[in-house]
């Protein structure tokens, strides 16, 4: 399990002109709220924060937050990024209560996708529908992720919400407060532009019966047709011949 700290000092000012003069001097406003205390506005080193949200495990990991000397357990719950620039205009954090479930999303890890057997021996491509689930469970149960194994899953298989194996003390979110664990987490399908090219020669293999049943109704009817006219040389050794009967 990593371990994360930060350092954050307690700020008195507030509005958008303390928040950019902060920003300014190379410091993010935060708050840190919960635990029916009162919330505390925070100032924090924004390029010490940026460097720990490069890793996954921070967003879903219990965090040690230090302000003027006393540590307190924090979950992050909201950040806001600038439009277009890569900068953190805002930061929110949770405190913990040992004893109180959280609700966090957690990132969900797709293993063996090389060697599913859909994949390996059909052709077929790997749907990713969800890439993260939300869960509840007390602080000490929260998973870094949740693992899902791909490797077993022919073509035409779904993994459901419902399907995702959780550790102890763990439940989905969702599903605790009645939602449908039927919805796709992930699927094995052919990709379409295949379909569509193995569609194409059994269309073409159909139309011939077709075209074979269209030639023979042509032939009756050419069969009754009138017969074409005499040629002009034909027509000129009738006409001698009725002369000399004459």
């Amino acid at each position: 399990m990593q371990h994360f700290e930060l350092n954050a000092e307690p700020r008195t000012d507030k509005g958008k002109g303390a928040s950019r003069r902060l920003r300014r001097a190379g410091k993010l406003p935060g708050i840190l709220y919960g635990t029916s205390r009162e919330a505390q506005p925070i100032a924090l080193a924004h390029d010490d924060l940026v460097h720990h949200l490069e890793r996954e495990a921070f967003f879903s990991h219990i965090l040690t937050l230090t302000i003027g000397g006393k540590s307190e357990k924090v979950v992050l719950k909201d950040l806001q990024r600038h439009p277009f620039r890569p900068i953190v205009m805002h930061i929110d954090f949770l405190r913990v209560d040992e004893t109180q479930e959280l609700t966090m999303r957690i990132p969900i890890h797709f293993i063996n996708e090389e060697a599913c057997e859909g994949v390996k021996t059909g052709g077929a491509v790997v749907s990713r529908v969800m890439t993260e689930v939300e869960v509840s469970c007390l602080p000490k149960d929260l998973p870094e992720y949740i693992e899902v194994d791909l490797g077993p899953l022919n073509i035409g298989d779904t993994v459901h919400l419902s399907d995702l194996k959780l550790p102890a003390g763990v439940s989905i979110y969702a599903m605790k407060h009645g939602g449908d664990g039927s919805q796709t987490v992930a699927s094995v399908h052919i990709p379409r532009a295949m379909e569509i090219e193995e569609e194409k020669p059994a269309e073409a293999a159909a139309a011939v019966p077709g075209a074979e049943a269209a030639a023979g109704e042509a032939a009756p009817a050419a069969e009754g047709a009138a017969a074409p006219a005499p040629a002009a040389e034909d027509k000129g050794k009738e006409k001698g011949k009725g002369k000399e009967k004459g």
